[in-house]
């Protein structure tokens, strides 16, 4: 039987025949990453010529399976090793003069810790991308990374530009006072890759703010005359007219016109400043909130002239924005704020940690989720097991995650063994943090009718060989595949696939 315990590397025998797995490459992959795979079976699998070479990437390869690799000279393999972060720094220089750029920038992506010298070597490569790469790492060492501000490509320098936003000042005059709009763009945005948000210096900021592409990111400094904010209110750019409403010292006459631009993002911004008034507010929100298109409308209408597609697509994501709004003023003052109509007021208050055991018992039992989670994850102490998995069953996030409130407020054993049978698939991917589930609930959730749950149990030590040799077969490609993975996998299973595999 093949459940039956088997001693590592064992004779085969035709019991033990596995069949031929319906995901046969991702199954590989999968035994790939196998922390038990035997050094022979890892030898065996460089010989795969399928896939994304992940064998390489496994930190335990020794000296002369990397030389094998090298010497192999297959793309995938090759890539995959020089993303290996538990490569000898000695090999990673070796590869750093590669022929092939995209094994180079592989290079640079797992550089943590890396020597100097090899920075030194890749700074001059003759391929954009690689020193783009090296423009986004914070790894590279500040005075070779300083070099790229004046790299002969526009993208290498916007990239610097985005994503170095702590870069000495004599280094971001330049990138702001490049002349190529992308990189200025870049210098001064709305968005930055890190943070903190950088801040010009004040000499530029006429410069910045006469610039078109660099205006919106240069409002927020600025400091708003009556005549620069008039100006701006009529800027026909929908990013600086959004930054001018978020400006402290925006004047209440241009704050009530901004409240009725076109750009529901732009009164957005109104919404959320603490010197809205009451009446105004309710009807900006009343505005983003009602002008929600029928269900499915992007994937079903596709009549939409130009115009329209994009102002509903700017009203979706305003209203998307609106539901992740996180207003500091409300969190500094939480107790006002606490039986608001606006969940976003609502959930910034429950971030406060200051708010009694009532108004907290209060929030755990709000109508909406995200208000619900964000006070269970700031009042850890008041939430008992029953109230954590009920904030959890009743999730409903805003957009795809694949965080769920059990991953920071983790439940009983009590409750997983139960959840082990319960209706809903999604709480019964639960049962298998118990690392101790009986064997029984294991074996039922390895036949459970949804692939989640089956790829939830595919890593537990617990699931005997048999049924984790099954799951090998499984319609679904990561179950099949993580069930390849799991070290407790038979080693006698291991040879087999790799001779299906013809290795």
């Amino acid at each position: 039987m093949i459940g039956s315990p088997v001693q590592k590397g064992r004779p085969l025998a035709m019991s033990d025949a596995i069949p031929l797995p319906q995901h046969l490459d991702e199954v590989v992959d999968g035994l790939a990453r196998n922390p038990a795979l035997p050094p022979e079976l890892v030898h065996r699998l460089l010989g795969c010529r399928k896939g994304l070479g992940r064998v390489a990437k496994r930190p335990d390869l020794s000296d002369g399976l990397i030389a094998e690799i090298l010497a192999a000279d297959d793309h995938w393999l090759t890539h995959s090793l020089a993303l290996n972060r538990s490569l000898p720094q000695a090999v990673r220089m070796v590869l750093a003069e590669h022929p092939d750029p995209a094994i180079r920038t592989a290079v640079v992506i797992a550089a943590d810790g890396a020597p100097r010298e090899l920075f030194e070597r890749l700074l001059d490569d003759p391929d954009p991308q690689v020193r783009e790469h090296l423009a986004a790492s914070d790894h590279v060492p500040a005075d070779l990374r300083a070099r790229l501000a004046t790299d002969p490509s526009a993208h290498v320098r916007a990239t610097l530009a985005q994503g170095w936003t702590t870069a000495p000042e004599p280094v971001r005059r330049l990138l702001l006072t490049d002349p190529d709009d992308s990189v200025r763009a870049g210098a001064c945005a709305i968005y930055f890759r890190r943070t903190p948000h950088p801040v010009p210096p004040p000499d530029l900021l006429p410069r910045l703010l006469a610039d078109p592409v660099t205006r919106a990111g240069a409002v927020r400094h600025c400091t708003l005359d009556t005549a620069t904010a008039h100006r701006l209110a009529a800027d026909p750019d929908d990013d600086v007219r959004r930054e001018l409403a978020k400006h402290p010292d925006l004047p209440p006459a241009l704050r009530d016109e901004l409240a009725k631009d076109p750009d529901p993002s732009v009164a957005l911004h109104i919404f959320a400043r603490q010197d809205t008034p009451e009446a105004t507010r309710a009807a900006i929100h009343t505005r983003i909130v009602s002008d929600k298109p029928p269900l499915h409308w992007l994937a079903h209408d596709h009549d939409l002239d130009d115009d329209t597609l994009e102002r509903e697509i700017t009203g979706e994501l305003a209203r998307a924005e609106l539901r992740a709004l996180h207003l500091p003023w409300v969190t500094t003052d939480p107790l006002p704020h606490v039986d608001s109509p606006y969940a976003c007021f609502r959930a910034s208050a429950a971030v406060s940690g200051r708010l009694p055991p009532p108004l907290v018992a209060r929030l755990l039992a709000d109508e909406e989720s995200n208000v619900r989670t964000t006070m269970a994850l700031n009042a850890r102490d008041q939430v008992d097991p029953d109230t954590a998995e009920r904030i959890d069953r009743t999730y409903r996030p805003d957009k795809r995650t694949g965080w769920r409130p059990a991953d920071s407020l983790p439940l009983p054993t009590t409750a997983l063994r139960r959840l082990a049978t319960d209706p809903d698939p999604r709480m019964r991917q639960l049962a298998p943090r118990d690392p101790h589930l009986p064997v029984e609930s294991a074996r039922r959730l390895a036949a459970d009718p949804d692939p989640t749950v089956r790829l939830a149990i595919a890593t537990h030590p617990r699931l005997p060989a048999e049924d984790l040799t099954r799951l090998l077969a499984d319609p679904s490609e990561s179950v099949a595949a993580t069930a390849a993975a799991n070290p407790n996998l038979p080693t006698t299973v291991m040879h087999q696939l790799l001779a299906h595999a013809g290795l």
